[in-house]
């Protein structure tokens, strides 16, 4: 059962608009419930516990990875959801699979595949969540995919972030011109407080970020006086970890009360005012909007460019270009199970697809099989 107290303007698994392939259930559980659990356990979401964030895998054990980020934002989705008394299965399954369709080494590996795609339809990581969670999943007898309902698939090809521009071309399946219910717009800016809070940890600890420099910032100087003001004295590792959690607390509450306000102003009373509304309904405060653009700008100077972080970019670049063209020149490197698929998707797709699933680890292992004379193959 889903919860009884779900706004009039949720998403229900009762009114959903289905599914692809009909199935018999083994059990009774809500439909986004079910799109959760077949996220959770599938091949994709295990492989982002080796794929990129900022930090490649091996530089340490700390850092983020896709798999991490992604349960940060399912964490923040489902406390938004709940305050808005929004239907908290589905948009924890839209964080859960918000990151499926990313290649290994983060967006330097989605812009190459990109470049390296624009003659067969190119490359965008929303389209290939879609398509892993559609087509490429095979673990169910009859049909190929995880056959997730209409609004997961939905929320998956309209995820909107600065990042992310799968386009209305992608989403011509699912009513493009019409918004995505809350649930799936609320998971744009999750994701967004997620990898901005936990980014600034990893930059610190990696001794990217100077804390003397981010405490100029409005946003952090906000929460640190907070936690000055309940802790007095803290310092250290204790210090910046509360800062970034009441930093995070500003930003869902900004989000969740203005998100109330847009709610009442645009006299949202169903799903179907939500879809007829002209913009999205979940936003931040103008001033929230001002500040949060302050520290994105400070972490793109000082963190995503920093020249650490720019040599594994040109690397990473290089490694994906190689393995493509490779595998292009000699299509039978790939496993057979990969070229019986040439025929009907077609080389370049196939190899596209390969190289997309790959994590870190398998690349640059991948990569030494295929150049270094001296490795195993």
């Amino acid at each position: 059962m889903e919860r009884p107290d779900l706004a009039t303007f949720a998403a229900s698994s009762l009114q959903s608009q289905g599914r692809l392939h009909a199935e018999p259930f083994k059990d009774d559980r809500p439909a986004f419930e079910r799109d959760r659990d077949r996220i959770i356990h599938c091949a994709a979401f295990r492989r982002l516990e080796y794929k990129t964030q900022v930090f490649i895998n091996h530089e340490g054990d700390y850092y983020r990875t896709r798999l991490t980020h992604s349960l940060e934002v399912a964490q923040i989705s489902r406390g938004i959801a709940r305050r808005l008394h929004l239907n908290e299965d589905l948009a924890e399954t839209l964080a859960l699979a918000h990151d499926l369709g990313h290649t290994p080494f983060g967006h330097t590996g989605e812009h190459v595949l990109n470049l390296l795609m624009k003659e067969y339809g190119g490359f965008e990581h929303n389209r290939q969540s879609l398509r892993i969670v559609d087509h490429l999943e095979e673990r169910y007898p009859g049909f190929n995919g995880l056959n997730l309902t209409f609004e997961a698939r939905e929320g998956i090809i309209k995820h909107s972030s600065e990042y992310d521009r799968p386009g209305d071309l992608s989403a011509v399946d699912f009513e493009p011109k019409s918004q995505p219910p809350l649930e799936a717009q609320l998971i744009d800016l999750a994701d967004e407080i997620a990898y901005n809070n936990h980014d600034i940890d990893d930059g610190l600890k990696a001794g990217y970020l100077i804390l003397s420099e981010l405490e100029k910032i409005d946003l952090w100087s906000d929460a640190a006086l907070q936690v000055k003001g309940k802790f007095p004295g803290l310092i250290g590792e204790r210090y910046i970890s509360q800062t970034i959690s009441h930093l995070i607390g500003i930003l869902i509450d900004d989000l969740v009360a203005t998100t109330r306000k847009r709610i009442v102003v645009s006299r949202v009373q169903s799903l179907s005012d939500v879809r007829n509304l002209g913009e999205r309904c979940v936003t931040f405060s103008p001033e929230i909007k001002r500040k949060n653009k302050e520290l994105k700008q400070f972490l793109w100077k000082k963190l995503y460019t920093h020249y650490k972080v720019e040599r594994m970019r040109v690397k990473s670049e290089r490694f994906i270009r190689l393995l493509f063209e490779n595998y292009a020149e000699h299509p039978s490197l790939l496993p057979h199970s990969y070229q019986d698929k040439y025929s009907s998707e077609g080389e370049m797709r196939v190899i596209c697809d390969y190289i997309a699933g790959m994590t870190d680890r398998y690349a640059l292992d991948e990569y030494k099989r295929l150049f270094d004379p001296y490795e195993r193959v």
